[in-house]
């Protein structure tokens, strides 16, 4: 044997599967088709049946934890994520400057943040800076969402018969002027 690992190509592996379904279970024929395959590109049958087990196998595309945090509920976390845009908020300047992720989970993990349940404090270590801003994304609290101007809606009515009613009393706003 020259040393490397020797595959069978997937067509081959299919062709043999679709062969190998046509025949019963118990039939002799079945052992036979393998064997000569195993022969045909010299590898033992254990080999050709092992690839044809992890061929009819489906592949998982996600772990099963997939979209979970794995440190702290769900519900905490979205709660420390909460905490850390508004501190992030508060603290923008008029440039638009504002703390970094990481220096507020410093901050939280330090100090505290003072909310109307009490004192916040997160556990050290348990918050990572990119598990944070992918929440923050996740959850619409990042700085450019939270910094946008609400859409403006228009004021129509639902059916073009309904009847609105107008405040027609004098504004304070007439006084100013010099009519």
């Amino acid at each position: 044997m020259d040393g490397k690992r020797r595959v069978i190509p997937v067509d081959s592996l299919l062709q043999l599967r679709q062969r190998l379904d046509r025949l019963p279970h118990k039939n002799p024929e079945r052992a036979t088709q393998v064997t000569a395959v195993a022969e045909l590109y010299g590898i033992s049958t254990a080999t050709v049946y092992r690839a044809l087990q992890i061929l009819r196998k489906p592949h998982a595309t996600h772990r099963s934890d997939y979209g979970k945090p794995r440190l702290l509920p769900k519900v905490e976390l979205e709660r420390y994520c909460e905490l850390i845009a508004a501190l992030k908020l508060r603290t923008t300047n008029k440039q638009g400057r504002h703390l970094s992720t990481g220096r507020a989970i410093e901050v939280m993990e330090d100090y505290g943040v003072e909310t109307a349940q009490g004192l916040v404090k997160v556990p050290k270590g348990i918050l990572h800076r990119p598990t944070v801003n992918r929440y923050l994304s996740l959850l619409k609290l990042d700085q450019p969402r939270l910094l946008r101007e609400p859409p403006a809606v228009r004021f129509q009515a639902e059916h073009s018969n309904d009847c609105w009613q107008f405040d027609m009393s004098p504004s304070d706003l007439t006084r100013l002027w010099p009519f």
